[in-house]
């Protein structure tokens, strides 16, 4: 297909067709128009050769194909592609829907943040202004109340004033702007919590709506709402089914019925069917969210009574957690508000698709040509081939899976959103298929049946049977959603590469403005102010430092310099100076040894002195 269907070539064929729509009156958008130009060129009774590149005639016969189609208000398959189309477009889970609110609610605030980060306040009249800008600021994130209420902003000006009084605006100019982002974000937390439990103790938050006890009833009402809807649509389901089964059996009896527009009519039911049960789950999810959410509240509510009773005041580190626990407990209402909103919105937009029902086929049609049809529902059917079960011993070649031998049986990612493999491709209706039979595993996909019989046939040929199914979604292309085969028509798909497979076929890539913003330097600067990359200059200022050596440094001080500033010289230090022989030597001579005897004198009146010399030759030494 990407052979003969270029961007340009696509892109000319869809604004074709929307043109000649809009000229009948029926203004669609492009993501149903490029659907539908898929639809044609892969039903083969279009005969749109797949081999070949589209020529001028063939073109126009495409548009011509396509604006025929998308006109025929008639037709239950484009209803199913129209609702599948809505759903993909509009449909968000839990995380993206907060996660897009988030974003939203940031992008409001936005000018306001700026206005008070980026300011600089220096007169009291500009300290002020700036504060009442944080009460705005205060109230629009806590979403507690409108910045047009007088009540409400004297409440929050009077909780904030409590915890950040204007004295401290001066410390929070001097904050960094990512500091004082996340001080505005935990003022708004604080004032909500502190207006949480003035309302709780009927002291103030007149204008806070109880969000807990309207969950507690819009909840089930909303639950119910979809129950019923779907037990309608399931019901429906169940006669279509009926009376395909029976028109197969006997064509003769229903020959006034249109067999194409009744099974497209079940496709319909059980697209609607698909998406109900989408919304019921996540009804389900924010039942048990709020559930646990009143639980926490009260818990924290009556924490917070506790720690603050009748004391004149409290420290803050004991009851700013608190109070930011209460508000996150009520941004976690506000949240499953949001999300109940959204799902009442998307199942009322839902019923739309199935007027085309009871246009095609009355409640009195219905009954009278269903006189002597047994009418079986899903659970049913199933619960009559409990029983039945697949013998392994009888194929050789093919594992099947069952609950007690399986683990995480329940959570096998079954084909064709769990219904019968082999009735699609033959009977062409979508019975439920029953996991209790046996799970066919077949090049790693799982299959099931809506009877042994089928999973007997499916499994003595399983690529011919998936190839069959694969040919009626060709004919049907609202099967392609609804039985999960993105993944065998993405070769087929235009804009494949902007698409989720797992989320749908159709949704166009979300686009958005953006901006970023860095500071001018983050780092400190590491430039070298010292490098030189010239010879020349390096050469200049070598000659300058060898000149410095040379140079001398006067000062001298007169009367009228003195006193007025410090002088100094500078000159250069004395050096120790000393020379080296180039060897030592020495020279040792006898020590002279003389002794004098007699000079004490003796008996003889004259003295005697007789020298004796002991000192050593020279020769000996």
């Amino acid at each position: 297909m990407s052979g003969e269907l270029t961007q340009s070539v696509l892109k000319r064929i869809i604004r074709q067709v929307g043109l000649e729509c809009a000229a009948q009156g029926q203004s669609l958008s492009e993501t149903l128009v490029a659907f539908m130009v898929k639809a044609v060129v892969l039903d083969p009774r279009n005969d749109f050769n797949m081999d070949r590149t589209l020529t001028e005639n063939d073109m126009q016969d495409l548009i011509q194909l396509c604006v025929t189609r998308l006109l025929d208000t008639t037709n239950p398959s484009l209803s199913t592609i129209k609702m599948q189309v809505y759903f993909d477009m509009n449909y968000a889970n839990r995380d993206e829907l907060l996660s897009e609110q988030e974003r939203v609610l940031e992008g409001k605030l936005a000018p306001v943040v700026r206005a008070i980060t980026e300011s600089g306040p220096h007169t009291q009249e500009e300290m002020e202004n700036v504060y009442q800008k944080i009460v705005a600021c205060v109230l629009l994130r806590s979403g507690l109340g409108s910045p047009t209420d007088i009540e409400a902003v004297r409440e929050v000006t009077a909780a904030l004033q409590s915890i950040f009084p204007q004295t401290e605006m001066i410390t929070f100019i001097s904050l960094s702007k990512k500091d004082k982002e996340q001080q505005l974000k935990d003022l708004a937390m604080l004032v909500t919590g502190i207006r949480l439990y003035n309302k709780q103790c009927q002291k103030g938050g007149s204008c806070i709506d109880d969000l807990p006890g309207i969950l507690s009833e819009a909840i089930p009402s909303a639950t119910r709402t979809l129950d019923e809807r779907l037990s309608s649509c399931q019901l429906l389901a169940h006669r279509y089914t009926a009376l395909l089964e029976a028109m197969q059996e006997d064509p003769q009896r229903f020959s006034q019925l249109r067999f194409l527009k009744l099974k497209e009519a079940l496709f319909n039911v059980r697209q609607y069917e698909a998406f109900l049960c989408i919304l019921q789950s996540n009804a389900v999810t924010s039942a048990q969210e709020v559930e646990s959410l009143d639980v926490q509240f009260e818990a924290a509510m009556m924490l917070l009574k506790n720690t603050v009773q009748d004391k004149t005041s409290v420290e803050s580190r004991e009851v700013f957690p608190l109070f930011m626990e209460l508000s996150k407990l009520w941004t976690g209402f506000q949240d499953e508000m949001l999300l109940l909103s959204f799902l009442t919105n998307m199942a009322d937009n839902l019923q739309q698709f199935l007027e085309i029902q009871s246009q095609l086929f009355p409640e009195e049609m219905l009954t009278s040509f269903l006189e002597g049809v047994t009418v079986k529902s899903d659970e049913e059917r199933i619960k009559e081939t409990m029983e039945t079960r697949v013998n392994v011993s009888d194929f050789t070649n093919q594992e099947w899976l069952f609950p007690e031998t399986t683990d995480n049986f329940d959570q096998l990612l079954i084909q064709y959103h769990g219904f019968c493999a082999h009735s699609i491709g033959v009977k062409g209706i979508t019975l439920p298929g029953n996991p209790a039979i046996g799970i066919l595993k077949h090049k790693e996909k799982y299959y099931v049946f809506s009877s042994k019989e089928d999973a007997y046939i499916f499994a003595e040929d399983p690529d011919k049977f998936i190839q069959l199914n694969i040919e009626k979604a060709k004919k049907y292309a609202e099967l392609i959603q609804l039985l999960e085969l993105h993944h065998q028509f993405e070769y087929l798909v235009p804009h494949t590469q902007a698409r989720k497979a797992s989320k749908g076929s159709m949704k166009p890539p979300l686009k958005r403005e953006s901006g970023t913003q860095t500071d001018t330097h983050i780092l400190p600067p590491t430039i070298v102010r010292s490098y030189e990359w010239n010879e020349w200059e390096l050469r200049r200022k070598a000659i300058k430092l060898a000149n410095l050596r040379r140079m001398l440094t006067h000062s001298m001080q007169t009367d009228l310099s003195h006193m007025r500033r410090e002088n100094c010289t500078q000159v250069y230090l004395p050096k120790d100076a000393g020379t080296q022989t180039k060897r030592d030597n020495s020279s040792n001579v006898p020590k002279p040894q003389i002794f004098l005897k007699g000079l004490r004198g003796g008996s003889s009146p004259t003295t005697h002195m007789v020298a004796v010399d002991l000192t050593r030759p020279l020769d000996e030494t």
